[in-house]
């Protein structure tokens, strides 16, 4: 894998920037260091096996079967199943139960900001891969 490639999750990142500067603790902190991302996934194994042996990241704490936290730079991701013990898989109060899900893009675009493709995770998670222009 190209080493220019950046892993970037803008939907989750401006998701979670959004919720975090709406909080009380925005005001105390004028930069976040770390952001952490949560993706559901089917089964932890193989999803631990992706991120780790194609994208880069490092298990950083892991709870078999249901949890997983690996990182990668400032980029905490944590995976978890819609099953077992965790709060992570209690239904939202509006009875959805969560899921894995996502989108996948295959071929790679190109413009005037760099390359970029989105491919999915085993559990159907989006991921997009891009590499700045020069």
């Amino acid at each position: 894998m190209n080493t220019g490639i950046r892993i970037v999750a803008l939907l989750l990142f401006s998701a979670t920037a959004m919720l975090f500067a709406g909080s009380p603790q925005a005001k105390e902190q004028t930069a976040m260091t770390t952001v952490r991302v949560r993706y559901m996934v089917n089964n932890l194994d193989p999803a631990v096996e992706f991120y780790t042996k194609y994208l880069g990241f490092q298990v950083k704490q892991q709870n078999k079967p249901n949890f997983a936290m690996l990182s990668r730079g400032n980029l905490e991701l944590v995976l978890s199943t819609p099953f077992g013990p965790g709060g992570a898989a209690k239904p939202m109060p509006d009875g959805r139960k969560p899921e894995p899900g996502g989108w996948n893009r295959i071929d790679l675009v190109s413009g005037p900001g760099g390359s970029e493709i989105l491919l999915e995770d085993p559990s159907g998670n989006p991921v997009e891969l891009f590499q700045p222009s020069r």
